[in-house]
């Protein structure tokens, strides 16, 4: 049991790093949910299941779910902002 509780304490100082150092955003939200699933584990080999059903719903569910739906609204933001540009450009060669 100690080699698991080894190997997944190894997996979430991995995915911490990961977070914190790549510059992919959906890998980063992806990391970061793969981070909350391996706490939850973690909180059950702790016998606190009460703690790991409360990650897995808040920390790899809702949380990852609010950052994909602001992703999304970011990148329809930004392709607004460059339809916008691509408008002024054409005006202003006419």
């Amino acid at each position: 049991m100690a080699v698991v509780e080894f190997l997944l304490l190894a997996f979430l100082i991995a995915c911490a790093l990961l977070v914190v150092l790549h510059r992919s955003t959906m890998i980063t939200i992806l990391t970061y949910m793969g981070f909350s699933v391996v706490m939850s584990v973690i909180w059950l080999t702790l016998q606190a299941p009460d703690l790991a059903i409360t990650e897995a719903a808040v920390g790899a569910g809702v949380s990852s779910v609010l950052y994909f739906l602001a992703l999304r609204r970011i990148r329809r933001l930004q392709e607004e902002d460059d339809d916008q540009r691509e408008r002024r450009r054409e005006e202003g060669q006419e």
